[in-house]
């Protein structure tokens, strides 16, 4: 448990980016995870919708440090390979 004052306020501080980063981190896998239904569907034009809205969302959560940079480019372009292969 903290003790001193600075650590108590350290304390709340954290808890207020925790629950800012927990919403973040949810809209991003959200916009993601509506990508990925799209694909697995089949349909490439609500595939492409769904990625234009989850590219900005995993930029921005890299650039807030939610997630890793590269993690994010890396889901980046793998999403964009899987919407590629949908229109062979």
């Amino acid at each position: 448990m903290a003790n001193t004052t600075s650590a108590k306020k350290a304390t709340r501080k954290i808890a207020r980016r925790t629950a800012v980063n927990k919403s973040r981190r949810t809209k991003m896998r959200g916009s993601v995870r509506l990508v990925e239904e799209a694909i697995t569907k089949g349909d490439r034009e609500a595939a492409v919708k769904a990625f234009a809205a989850a590219e900005p969302e995993l930029m921005k959560a890299a650039q807030r440090n939610i997630i890793h940079r590269n993690a994010a480019s890396r889901k980046v372009s793998r999403l964009s390979h899987r919407i590629a292969a949908l229109a062979k």
